[in-house]
């Protein structure tokens, strides 16, 4: 008889989930490397399954998207695009613009399940399922799309929770809304044209955030973000355990992200002063 192949299920994440302290009612933003699981029957749909599971019809559940853009080379000094390439870009589109690769599958499967809403900015979308998805997606400034206002802003406000499932530390997005409130000096700032699907036809416009592909400022570390959530755990706070076979970690939105403000304006050197963004007309 050749013995059964070993599988994870839906329950079983459902359970491990539970025991690391997911409760019904939570609103949690995954981070997840599928393939640390183990073998997954029903493979992300499962996790997605589990998470909804865990969280009950009051809970949400949400992953950070982004968009499958990749246009970067094509930006001119002044962050416009090169004119002979601006008709070969597709505009973005909340409802079908796919999530950008580089964050693992997970994503695409939570923004393609039937249900789910994804927010309007661009490079800061994110994708949730559940009880309060439209509420958390609604309204998602295009400038500066972590600070006020944004999905990560809501997250910490209702106090959510943050979930990396075999993930590495530094791929934490919530602390991209730290790094918005941090009053420091020296922040790496992007401005950059973006085309949006709009009725009739497609509309350009330029956005200014935070260059969220280096570090805030040049003197911090690559993985600084992996750095911060260490020295969280090491304080006794988050929980860490299994979630299959993939080591996992559970972190309270607010207090992580208030203590990687302290951080960064500690390590940095914080000015007092809250700086002044500039926004699109």
């Amino acid at each position: 008889m050749i013995p059964a192949t070993r599988f994870h299920t839906r329950t079983s994440v459902r359970d491990d989930l539970k025991n690391l302290g997911v409760q019904a009612g939570d609103m949690v933003m995954v981070h997840a490397a599928v393939s640390q699981l183990g073998r997954l029957l029903y493979g992300p749909d499962a996790l997605i399954g589990a998470l909804l599971d865990a969280v009950g019809s009051a809970g949400t559940i949400l992953a950070y998207t982004d968009w499958d853009g990749a246009y970067d080379e094509l930006l001119d000094e002044g962050g416009r695009v090169l004119a002979e390439w601006r008709v070969h870009i597709p505009a973005f589109d909340p409802a079908s613009s796919r999530a950008n690769r580089d964050n693992g599958v997970l994503p695409e499967f939570i923004r393609t399940t039937p249900g789910a809403r994804r927010s309007g900015n661009p490079g800061a979308s994110v994708a949730a399922i559940g009880a309060r998805a439209e509420w958390l997606v609604a309204d998602h400034p295009l400038d500066y799309g972590y600070g006020e206002g944004s999905p990560f802003a809501k997250l910490v406000e209702v106090g959510g929770k943050v979930l990396m499932v075999g993930a590495p530390l530094d791929t934490m997005t919530l602390l991209h809304h730290a790094e918005h409130l941090a009053q420091i000096p020296n922040k790496r700032l992007r401005r950059y044209e973006v085309p949006f699907s709009v009725s009739g036809g497609v509309e350009w416009r330029f956005i200014n955030e935070f260059d969220t592909s280096d570090p805030i400022v040049p003197t911090l570390d690559e993985d600084y973000f992996g750095v911060i959530v260490q020295e969280f755990l090491a304080s006794g706070r988050g929980k860490e355990g299994q979630v299959g076979e993939a080591r996992s970690v559970l972190v309270d939105a607010a207090p992580v992200c208030a203590f990687a403000t302290v951080w960064l304006e500690r390590h940095v050197g914080g000015t007092g002063v809250e700086p002044e963004y500039e926004t699109s007309p």
